[in-house]
């Protein structure tokens, strides 16, 4: 019979070793494995958040604070939920929550900067505008759209690489590096502009001390010793190498920590570089750089109407206060110029400190433009809040612009705090002095000499500052007029003719923009800080024509502030004669004036003249003293000549070679401008530059067909280029580079000595001394 078959039966299997369950069930516990999953995303979120604790210190509200710790929380999230995704896929997924929490703190920007418009316009300025007006801002920075998007923005994608790389590639000391990076960038944004950030630092060397401490792995046997499964003398080697290995670290890290900790202690009390001074802020054309120039225009259309005003808030006893335009504190001797550095401010502006005594009154008011122009937003000062317009301020004159300039229908609000000095303290008061006021005290080279003169005289007989001051409003009200036709201009010649030129030719009369200049030029030669103000009068409700405009000079007392000073004449009082209280006083007496010897008569009579005329011995004769006027009268011909000359070579200088570039080409365009009118071609302001530049062409090639000129390098085609250069500064604001205005330069010099050239030679000369440069508009 046969065997049976084997039978053949299985082994037992072999028991698994699992790790031991928790209090949940689950291997090892799901609560466990929590807390092993949290420490690390938890670390990346609190260190992004840190980031923009410490940006937030230089913001006016911690609205930016909240929105870039949603930022990293929101991404860090995200990355941990799609975790189980393809790596491809994260990144799509985070963009668009990016997106989405992107345009939330957009709208809740706007909404707390009560910004107009929509929001794909606000995220549109927000995208073009964003580094440079947050580069540029007023500290403290006001929570706007384009001041939180890039911290927003570069916190998210500082999250997402940073779970990315700690979580899905489990490399958590890699991992910390973008939020590190974040931390010092902003750190280095703030700059010298809030204090040291110790705080912040020690809790986000705590955070990633804990994550990088509590271990990610999962808990078992194997976890506990990583060698456990190697034979034993592979595994004592592998731990002899990775006791090595750690030494060789902790030394690393000791030897680096000694060398680098004296410099680091050694920069704590440093002061950081502020990257502000990187980048240019908002700039004005030479229009707003200079409004007083604009007085004379507004004077010849008085009812123009340039501004709605509508008084929501003052105080009814202290009357309607004036709206300033632009304070002007830097004069060359040729124009009066603003000066001021701009930086974006939100809708509140810094705040300074009332003069002792003052009273302040708060006064709002809602402003609508009309035909006013430029960029320089008129308000009553001091402005304390702007809403319905962006802005840029400059605490150091209280003076506003729109950088991207007036529109007619443009509506805003300005909250100001007017302060009204005490009238008690203003007598007795003194002047500042120092490097602190030297702006305001410089007086620029070439004061004619008669200005200071007259500078003199006032001071001499007033001591006190205050007097000083009183004194040379009321000569300059008691002893010219007011004219609305008045040419403009307020260099030194032309203060010079307005001061001291004859009635019947034109001086002593003027418009406020002589006045005041004369004022603060006077005022400085007699050792007085002083500025000119542009604005409008005192208006409360209804439209403020152009009719309102005018200018007047501010002095600066010690404990008291600036303080306005009207030397313009009273509507019924006839100005004096000039000479009747200024006559310059000569080092040393006429002839007529010294005493004459006193001798006892004698019985001889003098002598008879001669019959040729010559007198008698001792005296000149009649042909020496014809000869010795005309010599004298030559020489004074001659000295003036040389000295209008002088200061045509100075104005062509200033216009050609100083300011910025875009400056220097406006100021070449000036230059062509005059010579043309010395050609006898003058350009209304109704032509364009091509225009301009097509009359000038015209001009030369006819005064080259008259006369056969020099040859000369430039051409009447050339123009055209400077015409180009100067609408981009027009069009372009800041574009233009410094070789484009020395090119323009060169154009205009080539172009006016070509012009010149062609002129007859008596011409030429009258070319180089002809006063009208000096005295048009400019």
């Amino acid at each position: 019979m046969g065997r049976d078959p084997p039978v053949v039966t299985a082994a037992p299997p072999r028991p698994e070793v699992d790790a031991p369950a928790g209090p949940d069930g689950g291997p090892g516990g799901v609560g466990a494995r929590v807390l092993r999953a949290v420490p690390v995303p938890l670390a990346l979120i609190v260190m992004i958040a840190l980031a923009g604790v410490v940006l937030g210190r230089v913001y006016a509200d911690p609205l930016l604070t909240r929105l870039t710790a949603g930022a990293a929380l929101g991404s860090v999230l995200v990355s941990v939920a799609a975790r189980r995704l393809p790596s491809w896929l994260v990144a799509p997924l985070s963009v668009a929550a990016l997106a989405g929490w992107t345009l939330l703190s957009l709208r809740l920007a706007a909404s707390h900067a009560a910004l107009p418009g929509s929001l794909g316009e606000v995220a549109a300025d927000a995208a073009r505008n964003a580094i440079p007006r947050l580069l540029t801002a007023m500290i403290p920075v006001e929570p706007a759209p384009d001041t939180v998007l890039v911290p927003v923005v570069a916190a998210w994608l500082t999250g997402l690489a940073a779970a990315e790389v700690a979580l899905r590639a489990g490399r958590v000391l890699l991992g910390y590096l973008p939020p590190v990076l974040l931390y010092a960038g902003a750190l280095y944004v703030v700059g010298p502009n809030a204090g040291p950030a110790v705080g912040p630092t020690v809790v986000l060397a705590a955070v990633a001390a804990v994550g990088l401490a509590v271990p990610a792995g999962r808990a078992g046997p194997a976890a506990a010793d990583p060698v456990a499964g190697l034979a034993p003398a592979v595994r004592t080697a592998v731990r002899l190498r990775l006791l090595a290995a750690s030494a060789a670290g902790v030394a690393v890290v000791v030897a680096l920590a000694a060398l680098l900790a004296p410099v680091v202690a050694g920069q704590v009390d440093a002061r950081p570089v502020d990257p502000r001074r990187y980048v240019e802020p908002p700039q004005v054309e030479s229009l707003d750089e200079n409004p007083l120039i604009r007085i004379s225009g507004w004077a010849l259309n008085p009812d123009q109407k340039l501004l709605d005003v509508r008084t929501e808030a003052g105080a009814p006893d202290a009357g309607p206060p004036r709206i300033r335009l632009a304070v002007l504190s830097d004069y060359d001797g040729v124009t009066w110029r603003v000066g001021a550095t701009y930086r974006n401010a939100g809708r509140i502006l810094p705040a300074g400190e009332p003069a002792p005594g003052a009273t302040t009154d708060p006064v709002r008011q809602e402003i609508t433009v009309a035909d006013l122009t430029g960029k320089l937003l008129p308000a009553v000062p001091t402005p304390r809040e702007v809403t319905g317009a962006r802005v840029a301020y400059d605490p150091a004159t209280g003076t506003l612009i729109r950088p991207e300039g007036l529109a007619p229908g443009l509506r805003y609000t300005v909250a100001s705090v007017r302060e009204r000095p005490d009238t008690n303290l203003i007598a007795t008061a003194n002047v500042p002095a120092g490097d602190a006021v030297a702006r305001v005290l410089r007086v620029a080279d070439g004061a004619p000499e008669q200005l200071r003169r007259l500078a003199t005289q006032l001071a001499e007989e007033n001591g006190a500052p205050y007097a000083r001051a009183t004194a040379i409003a009321d000569f300059l009200a008691e002893h010219y007029r007011v004219t609305a036709d008045a040419p403009s201009g307020h260099a030194y010649p032309n203060l010079a003719f307005f001061l001291f030129g004859p009635r019947n030719g034109g001086g002593q009369r003027g418009t406020s923009e002589q006045f005041a200049a004369s004022f603060a030029v006077l005022g400085r030669l007699a050792g007085l800080p002083t500025r000119v103000v542009v604005g409008f009068e005192p208006k409360a409700d209804g439209p403020v024509r152009a009719a309102d405009a005018y200018a007047w000079p501010e002095v600066l007392f010690e404990g008291v502030g600036w303080v306005p000073f009207d030397p313009m004449p009273r509507p019924d009082e006839q100005p004096r004669p000039v000479e009747e209280d200024f006559r310059p006083k000569p080092e040393d007496p006429p002839p007529s004036e010294v005493p004459a010897p006193t001798v006892e008569p004698t019985a001889t009579p003098p002598a008879a003249a001669a019959p040729d005329g010559r007198g008698g011995p001792g005296g000149p004769g009649t042909p020496v003293l014809v000869g010795g006027g005309l010599g004298g009268l030559l020489l004074l011909v001659g000295g003036l000549m040389l000295v209008l000359a002088a200061w045509r070579r100075k104005l062509t200088r200033a216009r050609l070679a100083q300011g910025d570039p875009g400056r220097r080409i406006a100021g070449a365009w000036r230059e062509l401008t005059d010579a043309l009118r010395l050609a006898g071609h003058p350009v209304g302001a109704d032509l364009s530059a091509a225009e301009v530049a097509e009359r000038a062409r015209r001009a030369l090639a006819e005064a080259q067909v008259a006369q056969v000129p020099t040859p000369h390098p430039a051409s009447g085609g050339e123009v055209g280029e400077l015409a180009g250069l100067l609408n981009q500064v027009a069009f372009a604001p800041g574009t233009a580079t410094p070789a484009q205005a020395e090119r323009a330069a060169a154009l205009t010099t080539g172009y006016v000595a070509a012009l010149r050239a062609a002129r007859p030679r008596w011409r030429r000369l009258l070319w180089t001394v002809h006063p009208g440069p000096l005295r048009w508009r400019r």
